[in-house]
């Protein structure tokens, strides 16, 4: 799977600036969870735009559906697959420096959960907001936005 292929490489990137202090968490903590909610708060609302427009006229609807189709691959199988991220790290590292966060049981409650998934849904919302506004700032209204900069002949 390409999604999977690419997302152990951002894994490993983040596991690697934790290591080297550059991040205060490793990324086992909520890895699962910070994918639900990229699906459901990025791919999956960009992927309904794609379609509601057209743009990509049939292939639109195509990419929703997998969009679709992924999300429930990885709620089904994303545990097991950041354990498989975390045991191929211990492997490579003999066993050191690998924070082992993830349990494939999942020992996390419902209301952790929800307040995983909530966090990120708020940490999304704000970025958005904020792509909005200087959405606006730069004329996306349909208005025309001349620069004033540049040399004065």
């Amino acid at each position: 799977h390409i999604y999977r292929k690419w997302n152990e490489r951002l894994f490993r990137e983040m596991h690697k600036a934790y290591k080297e202090g550059r991040a205060e968490k490793g990324p086992g903590m909520n890895w699962y969870y910070g994918e639900l909610g990229f699906f459901d708060f990025y791919i999956i609302p960009l992927a309904k735009k794609l379609s509601d427009c057209g743009v990509f006229g049939v292939s639109s609807d195509e990419y929703l559906n997998y969009a679709l189709e992924n999300r429930k691959e990885w709620e089904k199988k994303g545990r097991e697959v950041v354990q498989g991220y975390l045991d191929r790290l211990e492997k490579e590292s003999d066993g050191r420096n690998v924070v082992r966060v993830v349990d494939s049981n999942s020992d996390i409650g419902l209301e952790e959960e929800s307040t995983t998934l909530e966090r990120i849904k708020n940490d999304i919302s704000v970025d958005l907001q904020a792509s909005e506004s200087e959405s606006s700032d730069y004329g996306d209204s349909g208005n025309t936005v001349t620069s004033t900069s540049g040399s004065s002949d």
